[in-house]
């Protein structure tokens, strides 16, 4: 019997969804292993966690803390190395992207990243990856024990809603001590209500938005579509001052994997598909019906965007009132 460890993603002290991906994919490894799925939370939660997993092992450190990836790593490793855990599955989070190869050079095995699949071949994880910008995808058999891997968001089935059927301390090993800096605090990211990365829908913008005062007609778009909609913005946006850098989807940003994503006034370099082809649906706006972006897009919508967006934004209103 092989059991997988699956680290959740907290922030101000609540469980994030991903997390519950991270349970669902661990869950598919455990399963072909004949195994049972551990659920790690690092910091202090309150109240029950339903994850989906066999047991729920608590990490009640202060918000300080639990912001130190070093101290969080060597408790995580510390519990890796004593109950031989076979996988360690993380969130590609900005929070999983820097714990996942602390852990993984501790525990001196390979770490793979960005993963949307994952099963169990001859006893072995094999996992697939994109690599050369998407372009290509890489299929990877993990030789090492334990397999540790992060999972690209929006990818994997969440596991189902349900309390684990026990729940433990898991205490922070004394030879870590206060890690090799400290983390004086955390400032959130202006204007940025919900991490793009997470999002199951993105309203990205491009250099054809002409200016930040027109940000506002992404916005309402945003809005109609609820609030599991994100804004996104290209590397010209963001180069320019218009947007915030917390927004940048494409390969100098963050690689998302939404269920819908509209690229508005999106060229379609090859820098920003790297980071947004893999969307399950992807609509592009553009008044250049020649744009590289309408080559990626499931649906395309040639004209003005200044005039399109509100009307979009209105017949999405309606349908959801109805």
């Amino acid at each position: 019997m092989k059991d997988v460890l699956a680290v959740a993603d907290t922030r101000d002290g609540g469980v994030l969804g991903v997390s519950r991906e991270t349970v669902g994919a661990a869950s598919g490894l455990a399963e072909a292993w004949g195994g049972s799925v551990d659920a790690a939370i690092p910091g202090a939660t309150e109240g029950e966690v339903a994850l989906g997993a066999d047991r729920v092992l608590r990490m009640p450190l202060s918000n300080e803390a639990a912001g130190n990836p070093d101290l969080v790593a060597g408790a995580l490793a510390g519990q890796v190395q004593g109950h031989g855990y076979s996988a360690v599955v993380f969130a590609a989070t900005a929070r999983g992207r820097d714990l996942a190869p602390r852990v993984a050079a501790r525990l001196d095995v390979p770490l793979a990243t960005d993963v949307i699949a994952a099963s169990v071949e001859e006893d072995d994880v094999v996992v697939r990856r994109p690599v050369y910008a998407g372009k290509a995808i890489a299929r990877v058999r993990m030789l090492a024990r334990p397999a540790v891997i992060s999972i690209r968001p929006n990818v994997f089935e969440r596991a189902p809603s349900a309390a684990a059927s026990s729940a433990d301390a898991l205490a922070t090993p004394a030879d870590v001590g206060a890690g090799t800096y400290r983390v004086l605090g955390f400032e959130p990211s202006r204007d940025v209500a919900l991490d793009v990365a997470e999002a199951e829908i993105i309203v990205s913008g491009g250099r054809g938005m002409q200016g930040p005062d027109h940000w506002h007609l992404l916005a309402e778009l945003r809005d109609a579509l609820g609030e599991t909609a994100a804004l996104g913005a290209s590397r010209a946006v963001v180069d320019a001052g218009w947007r915030p850098h917390a927004e940048q989807v494409g390969q100098t940003g963050k690689t998302v994997t939404p269920k819908l994503y509209f690229a508005v006034a999106i060229s379609g370099a090859i820098q920003h598909l790297a980071g947004m082809r893999t969307a399950s649906v992807i609509v592009a706006v553009n008044r250049d019906a020649e744009a590289p972006i309408f080559g990626v897009a499931d649906y395309g919508i040639v004209g003005d965007a200044f005039e399109i967006l509100p009307e979009l934004a209105r017949a999405i209103r309606e349908l959801r009132d109805n």
